[in-house]
């Protein structure tokens, strides 16, 4: 299974969601590959924010190697599934889908929490430290849901 995490610049919220994925498959040594990427490239090569980072840190989920890259065409062959962080990266994404095997595989991701919600992860850019820790809380309950799935093999 190949999990690819999306969000608009890869350096909030995505990242965030790759990491502590990939904390978690590694914890249960899951054969569970999770990468991250952004639909815009205004930061391709630059690691997590510093406030994500922190985050993090303080939750024992450590990003800061990570690095920002643009999604491509190629992730829809590369990832089984990939989820989004809200509605806009979702549009962007199925934007490049060359067919529906394409679209099939593009979610967004607080729909594992409440199903057809269509809630997004807010974006904490420009907000505070509490908004940071916000949107760590819901992707790990996202993110525990999707574990659940591939223990259960109830994940597409």
């Amino acid at each position: 299974m190949r999990i690819l995490m999306v969000c608009l610049g890869n350096i909030c919220r995505s990242p965030m969601a790759d990491g502590h994925l990939r904390k978690k498959v590694k914890d249960l040594n899951l054969d569970v590959v999770v990468d991250s990427a952004g639909t815009t490239n205004f930061h391709n090569g630059v690691a997590p924010d510093k406030r994500m980072i922190a985050t993090g840190v303080k939750f024992g989920t450590p990003i800061d190697e990570l690095r920002a890259r643009q999604f491509k065409v190629a992730d829809f062959d590369n990832f089984d599934l990939i989820y989004c962080m809200d509605s806009s990266n979702l549009t962007n994404v199925l934007s490049l889908a060359r067919n529906d095997a394409d679209r099939q595989k593009v979610l967004l991701i607080l729909n594992e929490l409440e199903p057809n919600s269509n809630t997004a992860v807010p974006d904490p850019y420009y907000g505070s430290m509490n908004d940071f820790e916000a949107v760590y809380q819901l992707l790990d309950r996202a993110t525990d849901c999707i574990i659940e799935k591939i223990k259960n093999g109830k994940i597409r």
